[in-house]
């Protein structure tokens, strides 16, 4: 017998999280010959479980029920069971399979269901659900072939665009990340018409400060642009082109660490001032956590180059967030947000104060963070945190959604699938569901159509990934199923994110081969028009802008949901298998207009690994 369910309004509502002083009904239903002396709700607060009686409501011949309406007074993640005193001792409604409720005699048996709180005034930034990201990692987009001034000597400057990116050690067994192929913010000015043809109304860039490497996670200098992106000049223009033509510009924040060879730390003495690796004495110096000035100290996953900031000292916080620092500055010039690299390493306080800033140019900016799993109940360094309950983050990039696409394009099963959309769709408020970045391949991870259709790496290294590119077969397979999934993508909560060259059919294992040049000439034309289609699509169904989102019963390897917004619905079916599969619809479901796929007679026709989009 089911005794609670979290997902269902009879024992649950509203649905998923909710807002500090606002109640909950909660009901449990017992089987009818069982007399129960008390029902309480067991919460527990993160210091100690509290409880809370239930009042009985009814005996049917089905079931007793007992309720509590609930009102949370603070904020945060909360998980709680239900305990009963009966006849027979003590019992316990705990979660099971799938977030049902059953009834143990033991309270080690199950888990807790989890309840998310957010602050009353949490509020999505207008303008962004309903859009469409599109994420560039700027030296592989295009380059423009400007001309670029004061570009270090020690770099090496490539020709030989789309070829594979320099992947082996050096004479001193590093890998070094020192090869460019010179994609620039001019190029990307250039390919604003080409981003508009998908419905793009964001641009999400990988790091463009000054750094010295290709990837630019090791920050040199946070107040100019690297010369071989361009100048700061060419960030203004850039922005304000993308604006006149409905496109925002993210920019990655990567504040929990600096490169060596910085402007602050200048280990390698680039740079004439002192850095904190040159003198005790440096404005820096407080920066970082020396065991033994100047060789031993803190750094980011014992990555030598890249040294921890301490990110709550006064000076760095001031530096990042204050009046004129570096938020400052660059939304000035034209950003519309941040994405905050490894928000896990970041503490609470310092991303309060991130948002503080980001907010300070207009409550549509956006903040992101990078969390790979479910962001409210993430422990680091153990604290539960606090990413998405008002006062920092926005939302974050929405790995749980890639993994759950992922696994069951490939493998089938859409109960699991639907189990972790809904886990997700529960734990989140609804602000941070509906701006969640919905990416299926990122520059941290393999290409989708490489996951969907390639041999498991299986943590091999590069050689072996260097040399395991698609067959032509397995490449067929993977633009198959890569349709899949984006339509997926699409067409779930949260907005969809293209990871540039995912359009073209751009493949390859982990970095440095997922972060390959855009095959500008050679696309793949298939991809880059379903790509369109879906972004027409998109903008077409309101419903996919904030609608709540209902599974439908379906065979294991199809998937079937409805999303709805008030008058507005959009029915999606995907089918993951080499065979046809024949839906018949109920109701006012048959009255639905297909934007693509067949329908006939009240019947959806799911050709092999096809799809549909319906319309209500």
């Amino acid at each position: 017998m089911v005794a609670f369910f979290s997902r269902d309004s009879f024992y649950k509502k509203p649905f998923g999280a909710v807002r500090r002083d606002r109640p909950v009904r909660l009901r449990i239903t017992t089987p009818p010959d069982l007399y129960v002396y008390r029902a309480e709700l067991i919460v527990n607060d993160g210091f100690c479980d509290r409880a809370f009686p239930l009042t009985y409501e009814v005996t049917t011949s089905d079931y007793n029920a007992f309720s509590i309406d609930y009102t949370p007074n603070m904020c945060g993640t909360f998980f709680y069971h239900f305990k009963l005193e009966t006849e027979h001792g003590l019992r316990y409604i705990r979660s099971f399979e799938h977030s049902f409720g059953h009834m143990t005699d033991s309270p080690e048996n199950g888990g807790n269901f989890q309840l998310t709180v957010c602050r009353p005034s949490f509020q999505e930034p207008q303008g962004w659900s309903g859009g469409i990201i599109y994420q560039i990692f700027p030296d592989r987009f295009c380059n423009s072939g400007s001309h670029k001034e004061n570009v270090p000597p020690d770099r090496q400057l490539r020709s030989d665009w789309g070829a594979t990116p320099y992947f082996l050690p050096d004479e001193h067994g590093r890998i070094t990340n020192n090869d460019y192929f010179g994609g620039d913010l001019e190029g990307i000015r250039q390919k604003l018409d080409y981003l508009r043809e998908f419905g793009v109304t964001a641009i999400y860039l990988n790091p463009i400060f000054e750094a010295h490497s290709n990837h630019r996670y090791n920050t040199a200098n946070y107040m100019k642009i690297d010369p071989l992106l361009g100048t700061e000049e060419d960030f203004v223009n850039l922005c304000a082109d993308a604006r006149k033509k409905g496109i925002r510009v993210i920019l990655d924040g990567v504040f929990s660490h600096t490169g060596s060879d910085s402007i602050y730390f200048n280990e390698a003495c680039r740079y004439p001032g002192a850095g904190a690796a040159n003198s005790m004495d440096s404005p820096y110096y407080d920066w970082y956590d020396f065991q033994e000035w100047p060789g031993r100290y803190s750094s980011w996953w014992g990555i030598e180059t890249l040294h921890n900031v301490n990110e709550l000292c006064p000076s760095y916080l001031d530096f990042i967030c204050g009046p004129g620092g570096v938020i400052d500055t660059w939304m000035e010039r034209g950003a519309d947000g941040f994405r905050l690299d490894v928000a896990d390493e970041l503490p609470d306080a310092f991303i309060t104060e991130v948002r503080k800033a980001v907010k300070r140019h207009g409550d549509d900016k956006l903040l992101i963070g990078e969390v790979w799993e479910d962001a409210t109940n993430k422990v680091s360094y153990g604290v539960l945190r606090q990413y998405l309950m008002g006062k920092e983050l926005d939302s974050v990039m929405n790995y749980p959604f890639k993994d759950a696409i992922h696994h069951f394009i490939r493998y089938g099963d859409s109960e699991d699938f639907r189990d972790r959309i809904l886990t997700i769709c529960e734990n989140y408020p609804a602000p941070a569901l509906n701006t969640a970045m919905n990416s299926i391949s990122t520059h941290d991870t393999a290409r989708a159509i490489t996951v969907l259709a390639g041999a498991d790496d299986g943590g091999k290294g590069r050689l072996w990934q260097v040399i395991h590119s698609l067959t032509p077969k397995a490449y067929q397979l993977g633009v198959k199923r890569l349709k899949l999934a984006m339509v997926l993508q699409y067409t779930l909560p949260g907005i969809p994110c293209i990871y540039y060259g995912d359009e073209a059919g751009l493949q390859g294992y982990t970095d440095p081969f997922n972060r390959g040049c855009y095959p500008w000439g050679h696309q793949n034309d298939e991809l880059v028009g379903f790509a369109k289609e879906l972004g027409r699509i998109r903008a077409a169904c309101p419903a996919l802008e904030k609608g709540e989102i209902r599974f439908l019963d379906t065979p294991p390897d199809v998937v079937g949901y409805l999303r709805r917004d008030g008058e507005h619905q959009c029915l999606v079916y995907v089918n993951t298998i080499d065979a046809p599969v024949d839906l018949s619809l109920e109701g006012p479901l048959r009255e639905m207009t297909p934007l693509c796929g067949e329908m006939k007679g009240g019947e959806v026709w799911l050709k092999p690994y096809g799809y549909a989009i319906l319309k209500g």
